[in-house]
C-alpha cells in the first residue's frame, strides 16, 4: 500500500526562512533510513506559495491564480511517498517524522502532517 503524508507549512515556512538546521539533519537521517528499508519511495520540500499559481474552474471558465496564498493552515511545506502494509504503519512513520519536530523545536512547535492512501487500480 502507498499513502502519500502531506506536511503543513506555518507562515514561518511561508515567508522563506531556511530551515532549522538540525531540524533538517534529523529528517535526513529519517529520510535515508526510510529509503534504505524501501518505507520511502520519494519526499521532498516545496518552495513558498509566491513562487506558485493556482489554476481554478468556476463558471464555465479556467482562471490562473499567481501565490503567494494567504490560506497558511492548508498550504502543504511538503510530501512523502510511503510504501508500507497497512494504514498503521504510515501512522507511525508519520509520527516519527513529527516527533523529530517536537524534539528539535520543542514544546511550543505547532504542527499537522496528513496521510492519504494513493488509489491504486485494482485494489
Amino acid at each position: 500500500m502507498r499513502f502519500m503524508t502531506m506536511v503543513k507549512v506555518t507562515k514561518e515556512c511561508e515567508d522563506g526562512q531556511p530551515p532549522h538546521p538540525e531540524l533538517s539533519a534529523a529528517i535526513g537521517k529519517l529520510a535515508e533510513e526510510s529509503f534504505r528499508t524501501g518505507v520511502m519511495v520519494e519526499m521532498g520540500g516545496l518552495l513558498p506559495t509566491a513562487l506558485g499559481a493556482r489554476v481554478q474552474v468556476a463558471g464555465g471558465k479556467v482562471t490562473v491564480v499567481d501565490g503567494p496564498f494567504t490560506e497558511f493552515k492548508e498550504l502543504i511545506g511538503g510530501y512523502a511517498i510511503l510504501n508500507v502494509k497497512s494504514k498503521a504503519e504510515a501512522i507511525e512513520h508519520t509520527k516519527r517524522f513529527m516527533q523529530l519536530h517536537l524534539d528539535v523545536l520543542g514544546p511550543s512547535y505547532v504542527g499537522e502532517c496528513e496521510i492519504r492512501q494513493l488509489f491504486e487500480p485494482g485494489n
